[in-house]
């Protein structure tokens, strides 16, 4: 232990430093319960009345070197948790859903401050984990305590056609089951108790008997999962900030009213620009298998097509708009190629509303915005109940035709925050805000700036083109 008046210049210049550092850190954050931490940071610099490098004295060998590594290894998780929470984190590519724009393999550098950064929401988190720790599969959080959504400020706000990670708003609820880790649950409970039930004809009915149509669904559905957990595993739910990271492109901000009209989205009734890079799936009658060096041409990947299935016949898989024209130029190749057109599917956002949608052909949807105001009825209550109720945290009742809000009746509710409407560019193979709607403002992580590494899925390890260097550094801005 030293006294005040022992402690060196430069010790002095170090703390003031640091001290200046962390202030302005408190002030960004708005936060000064950290404040607590000041006199241990003071005592480490100059008195150290604390030992903090006790270990340092220790004469066996064998120990000092544990405590050594024990020492760095807490100080490098420390750091990387706070880099990560406030600063940037890896991202990497695990789908198709953005394709061409990005690929499966790129790894992502991901700005916290573009918008940003999220406080802790699960704050007793293992650094480097989104939800399981590796190997063992176990939760790698403590559910408690839970704190309230704020963000600090950042040096923009999301704008149209960004590119931006975000936390999956179905991941809330989940199975442990391998095999249905990547499936929506919500989707998946609807599918399950209608295919348990007997075939009805929605259009004939009313909207009322449509609504109890579609909760029973959800109840058999859902009594399904839970008694056969040797299928699908527990059921578990997952924090705001623990549920798995996704990337979109937002082609929605908040107030707009969207809709999309033959695959092309319309704000306000104005149509939004394209990607460069958007796929759409396209029906393809092949005389002959497609060559590696026309398949490469193309960028026609073995998930769009599998080495498997390359040969002669029918077949269907994504294609950008120039490709789709290359691939049809190729008369010894292909006999015909035509845009595929999606059918009716049941199971589009909302899931408990029968509407006739496509992925092709969907909406309009008006996407909340903080401090609009929506006048609620039971016909369109279903576009908005789960933001009502799971994303705000309100009692949401319907009764005898009448909705109640906390328990008093509502006939409008005022939205607390901002909603985003997310899409991949491979426009007819990607699971986004056309299967689970609007993204909520707390869900938003941050936005990609560049991708610094880019691994080829289809090559192995030491194979040429494992590693693309053309996209190695390039900056994620130029797809927007």
């Amino acid at each position: 232990m030293k006294k005040f008046s022992e402690v060196s210049v430069v010790q002095w210049v170090k703390l003031s430093v640091v001290m200046v550092l962390y202030i302005l850190f408190l002030i960004w954050v708005k936060s000064w319960l950290g404040l607590i931490l000041v006199p241990f940071i003071i005592d480490a610099f100059t008195t150290r009345i604390v030992k903090w490098d006790w270990w340092k004295q220790l004469k066996n060998k064998t120990l000092y070197s544990i405590m050594s590594w024990v020492d760095a290894i807490v100080f490098a998780l420390i750091a990387v948790y706070f880099v990560n929470l406030f600063l940037f984190q890896n991202y990497a590519i695990p789908s198709s859903s953005l394709e061409k724009s990005l690929l499966v393999g790129d790894h992502l550098y991901v700005s916290k401050v573009a918008y940003g950064a999220r406080k802790p929401m699960t704050p007793l988190t293992m650094p480097l984990t989104q939800n399981k720790m590796p190997v063992t599969g176990k939760k790698s959080y403590l559910s408690w305590p839970q704190w309230e959504y704020e963000r600090v400020p950042g040096f923009g706000k999301i704008e149209l056609n960004d590119i931006v990670v975000f936390n999956y708003p179905s991941g809330d609820t989940c199975v442990t089951a391998p095999q249905y880790q990547a499936a929506d649950f919500y989707g998946m409970v609807y599918q399950i108790g209608s295919e348990l039930c007997n075939p009805v004809n929605l259009d004939s009915m009313t909207f009322a008997e449509q609504q109890r149509v579609y909760e029973f669904y959800y109840k058999v559905g859902r009594k399904y999962i839970d008694e056969h957990p040797e299928q699908f595993g527990k059921v578990i739910s997952h924090p705001v900030d623990r549920r798995e990271n996704y990337v979109k492109r937002c082609v929605g901000l908040p107030g707009q009213t969207l809709e999309i009209k033959d695959g092309i989205v319309y704000l306000d009734g104005k149509a939004n620009k394209q990607p460069d890079n958007v796929q759409t799936n396209y029906v393809v009658e092949l005389l002959k298998p497609i060559s590696a060096e026309l398949r490469k041409e193309i960028r026609l990947s073995q998930e769009d097509l599998p080495e498997h299935v390359n040969r002669q016949g029918t077949h269907i898989f994504p294609l950008t708009p120039a490709a789709a024209e290359l691939l049809a130029s190729k008369k010894d190749v292909v006999h015909s190629i035509e845009k595929y057109a999606y059918p009716e599917y049941e199971w589009l956002f909302p899931m408990n509303m029968h509407t006739g949608w496509t992925v092709d052909n969907y909406g309009p949807v008006w996407i909340p915005a903080k401090g609009e105001t929506v006048q609620l009825t039971v016909d369109n209550l279903p576009l908005y109940e789960r933001a009502i109720r799971v994303y705000e945290n309100n009692d949401l009742r319907v009764n005898g035709g009448r909705i109640y809000i906390n328990g008093e009746q509502a006939d409008s509710y005022t939205f607390k925050m901002d909603y985003y409407w997310m899409m991949g560019d491979n426009r007819q193979n990607s699971a986004d805000s056309r299967f689970w709607g609007y993204v909520p403002e707390d869900h938003i992580v941050g936005r990609p700036v560049f991708i610094w590494l880019s691994l080829d899925k289809d090559k192995n390890f030491g194979q040429f083109g494992k590693i693309r260097w053309n996209r190695m550094f390039q900056s994620v801005e130029k797809y927007n």
